[in-house]
């Protein structure tokens, strides 16, 4: 994952940028957040839907609520702060889209970045009819797909593999290629679920090895043709 990552994505002074799709959501997430902190910025982590224990963990500062003042405070300590509102020993949940939108709206943080999906650690996905949990003051989304996906059979490595079937006009016992993930990134049903009309596209092909670049560059080309997209990402593995 070489290069300035906030430059890669587009993003400007202040963003809600919300994660969605499979493969590498978090490991996005984080080094965004660290990588903008490091610069000085007030940054806040959260997910609308839910984030492992250990994964929330890494963050240097964490706070156990979302009041604003409370959060304000929190980052004046080290950054990213990482925002949750309730969970268990197993998983962490966060405040509920309109109070993400709270959040950015208060100002109190120049960045507010959220995980609003999940992929039950599938490297490829078709949402369900209520996710993925996008806030609606959402500047930029970011679809993730992971490249090892690619060339595996649907049903073995795609979370919801019938959705992705559907929308991709294949089997679950179909190949995923380069094809069916364009079909599916580019569906509204699909990666571009529930994105807000003014938002930003992204899509980040992550976990990019020289044996698969080939497969993620052909699908970055394909996805140029979209006017929804605004630009893709391939991301090494490294």
């Amino acid at each position: 994952m070489s290069g300035a990552l906030a430059a890669r994505l587009g993003l400007g002074a202040r963003e809600l940028v919300a994660f969605v799709g499979a493969g590498g959501k978090s490991t996005l997430l984080f080094a965004l957040g660290e990588e903008l902190a490091a610069q000085g910025r007030r940054v806040v982590l959260t997910t609308t839907t839910k984030l492992g224990t250990e994964q929330a963990a890494r963050a240097p500062t964490s706070c156990r609520t979302d009041v604003l003042a409370t959060v304000a405070a929190a980052l004046d300590g080290p950054g990213p702060v990482m925002v949750v509102t309730g969970g268990d020993d197993h998983k962490v949940t966060g405040p509920p889209p309109e109070g993400v939108d709270r959040l950015f709206a208060s100002g109190v943080a120049d960045f507010v970045l959220v995980e609003a999906d999940g992929a039950r650690r599938r490297a490829f996905k078709a949402p369900a009819a209520h996710e993925p949990v996008i806030p609606a003051t959402t500047t930029v989304v970011v679809v993730v797909m992971g490249a090892d996906a690619v060339g595996g059979v649907i049903a073995e490595v795609a979370h919801r593999p019938e959705r992705v079937a559907a929308l991709a006009g294949r089997s679950t016992d179909d190949v995923l290629d380069a094809e069916a993930c364009v079909a599916v990134l580019t569906h509204p049903r699909g990666g571009l679920a529930g994105v807000p009309a003014a938002a930003r596209v992204v899509v980040a092909v992550t976990k990019v090895t020289p044996d698969r670049e080939a497969v993620a560059r052909d699908i970055a080309q394909k996805l140029d043709a979209s006017d929804r997209i605004d630009r893709t990402l391939v991301l090494s593995a490294r």
